[in-house]
């Protein structure tokens, strides 16, 4: 019977170490600085060749691959992996008050370390992911801690973290209370990065930890329209964003922050197609994987993507209330260049807004595309005719370098009849 363990293959034993400038990961013995990802399986190629070594998963199977295809496919191309243990949620309606359950999940957790920890690409274990993500019950850090004693029981060869969606005293009491065990605590972050090292220095803590989220600043944390609708920073604000929170936060704290991983290197729907990804649907890439090849390289890429700099409807911009009349015509642009001076190709599209609630990442639908409302004028410029319905919509632009590479913004609008 296969037990899904790589053949002919060691582990290489990862260490948490303390040093007189803070701490840091050994791995093999040498230090290892982490150049990470929060990813999908079938980017690994582009990863290694921006220079990124390590991506961290949220389940030991995902995207169609086994844990054990996606550790073999690390390792040819020289990448580790966090590998993380999806545990049940409270906001799922999982119950960490039902000792049976909680029982269970321990065995599933035993079973699924005990297929990977031989890997050789394994560096880590993700105990959960966001578990404290509207929870009220506090147990769940004791189930992580005894999945953690569980690991250092089975595998003495790899270090243990749980994935929080904040840093706060209550988190940081409930991990020292709790969920002693961990070798070291993980804080998921987008905007509040900005904060976090005043945040760690008012509440003393000096502990080591990772960053296992970062990036765009999240829907959450942005203005909103009259109607509700979150503008969303386009593909050149973003970058700005990654880059100045890597160099003010993580790369100044290489002591106490002993790695990140970025997120996310792909695309999905959050709100909106583009708001989280480095990546766009059909596989381009934004300004912030340029970001990310100079901070894994120390120098940029040869080809970089289109800049974006501003877009405008009815000329006004996204946090101007866009209000338009039904079947009225309208003018948009987008201003945007080259750095390599390429020509650029503009694409529009017309979205239903998003009606999702969903939290924590959890899937979303692809707001219906409006199609036939868009007319060209010329290169960045056209003629936006509302839609018939009364509704929340969201103009979309992409302009494309023909190479690859990308950049897009939108502006959320709001069609209403003239008023009586």
């Amino acid at each position: 019977m296969d037990s899904g363990k790589p053949t002919n293959s060691t582990a290489v034993t990862v260490e948490l170490v303390a040093d007189s400038g803070g701490y840091q990961l050994l791995r093999g013995g040498r230090p290892y600085e982490i150049k990470g990802a929060g990813m999908h399986a079938n980017e690994l190629a582009l990863f290694a060749a921006h220079g990124g070594n390590s991506l961290r998963t949220w389940s030991t199977g995902g995207d169609g691959v086994t844990g054990t295809a996606l550790l073999d496919e690390a390792a040819r191309y020289g990448v580790t992996v966090a590998l993380c243990l999806d545990l049940g949620r409270e906001r799922h309606g999982f119950d960490y008050d039902d000792e049976e359950a909680v029982a269970r999940q321990l065995e599933y957790a035993r079973q699924e370390v005990l297929k990977y920890k031989d890997h050789p690409a394994l560096l880590l274990w993700i105990i959960g992911n966001e578990l404290n993500h509207s929870y009220t019950n506090p147990r769940f850090f004791d189930a992580v801690n005894d999945i953690s004693r569980m690991i250092h029981a089975v595998d003495g060869k790899h270090p243990t973290t749980t994935a929080l969606s904040e840093f706060s005293a209550d988190m940081v009491q409930q991990l020292e209370q709790r969920a002693p065990d961990l070798d070291f605590a993980s804080f998921q972050v987008y905007a509040a990065l900005d904060a976090l090292p005043q945040k760690t220095r008012e509440l003393g803590y000096s502990k080591p930890f990772m960053i296992t989220e970062w990036g765009a600043t999240g829907h959450w944390e942005v203005g909103k329209t009259s109607w509700g609708a979150p503008i969303e920073m386009n593909s050149s604000v973003k970058a700005q964003r990654f880059l100045q929170r890597y160099e003010k936060v993580i790369a100044a704290n290489p002591g106490q922050i002993i790695g990140s991983y970025v997120f996310l290197l792909g695309q999905k729907q959050e709100r909106t197609p583009t708001w989280y990804g480095m990546l766009l649907e059909d596989g381009s890439r934004t300004e912030a994987m340029d970001v990310m090849h100079y901070i894994w390289n120390g120098e940029w890429p040869e080809q970089r993507s289109p800049q974006v700099r501003r877009m405008r409807l009815d000329d006004k911009s996204a946090d101007q209330n866009v209000v338009l009349r039904p079947a009225t015509p309208y003018g948009a642009s987008l201003d945007a260049v080259d750095p390599n001076g390429d020509d650029l190709i503009y694409q529009w599209e017309v979205m239903r807004e998003s009606d999702a609630v969903q939290q924590g990442g959890d899937p979303e639908v692809v707001p219906e595309k409006i199609l036939g409302r868009v007319e060209i004028l010329d290169d960045g410029r056209i003629t936006l005719t509302a839609p018939d319905d009364p509704g929340a919509y969201r103009l979309f632009a992409h302009v494309y370098d023909g190479s690859g590479l990308a950049g897009h913004a939108n502006i959320p609008f709001l069609v209403e009849p003239e008023p009586q």
